[in-house]
């Protein structure tokens, strides 16, 4: 017996709903406007969703979501970046829709999340084992320094609760305490609180923070994609 599951997720507009996906690399399989408008939208791979008008969403206050579990999730990001990059020129880090960066989460998993433009949060995520940046276990959260266990705070409540301004909040007291902090948590840090002021919309307080973290010539992967991505914004 084979069973197969998709979300049905709200949405403001069919139209816009189709535009953002295609430029993700998806395609439409069904499409009705009478009685209901309904899309069904599929992407090479496997991911399929569907999408029905709901005309009082407030894509801001959209609590819908669904998890996608891939093997390659750097591949479905670079992809998803690079399509939205195409269609409008850029990858939005702020409002709705947007990307939220690729980065390993202390539970295991490594992923993105897209908001799309109903606010439904498509999370993406690949299973990994030893972190790769420098993320801990809850265990080893414990012997962290203050702006260890800030950051990983700081990532949950922006990434996983959207709410940012906590985040700002719990890594502002973090970084004010000036502890003494491995050298790649301040990094980490540096790149995560410029990336939280342009989702703010307070741009011009990210530059330093930036040129800051620039400086410190370290070099992780996901944290210089993520300044550059920030600087081409």
């Amino acid at each position: 017996m084979t069973e197969q599951m998709k979300p049905i997720l709200p949405c403001r507009s069919i139209n816009d709903t189709v535009d953002f996906y295609r430029a993700l690399g998806f395609e439409v399989i069904y499409q009705q406007k009478r009685p209901n408008a309904y899309v069904s939208l599929r992407r090479e791979g496997g991911i399929l969703l569907d999408f029905f008008v709901l005309k009082q969403l407030e894509p801001s206050n959209n609590y819908s979501t669904c998890y996608v579990h891939t093997d390659d999730v750097d591949t479905l990001y670079a992809d998803f970046t690079a399509g939205l990059r195409a269609a409008t020129g850029k990858v939005p880090s702020r409002g709705v829709p947007r990307v939220n960066p690729l980065k390993d989460m202390s539970y295991g998993v490594r992923q993105f999340i897209v908001i799309d433009p109903g606010g439904n949060h498509i999370r993406i995520g690949q299973a990994i084992g030893e972190m790769t940046n420098g993320l801990a276990t809850k265990e080893e959260l414990a012997t962290q320094s203050r702006l260890e266990r800030g950051l990983h705070t700081s990532i949950m409540l922006a990434d996983s609760r959207q709410d940012p301004e906590a985040a700002v909040r719990i890594l502002d007291a973090a970084l004010a305490a000036d502890e003494p902090a491995p050298d790649l948590a301040l990094f980490r840090a540096l790149v995560m609180r410029a990336d939280l002021a342009i989702r703010l919309g307070d741009d011009q307080a990210a530059g330093p923070l930036l040129d800051r973290a620039e400086a410190m010539g370290i070099e992780l992967p996901d944290e210089r994609r993520r300044i550059a991505e920030l600087r081409q914004r």
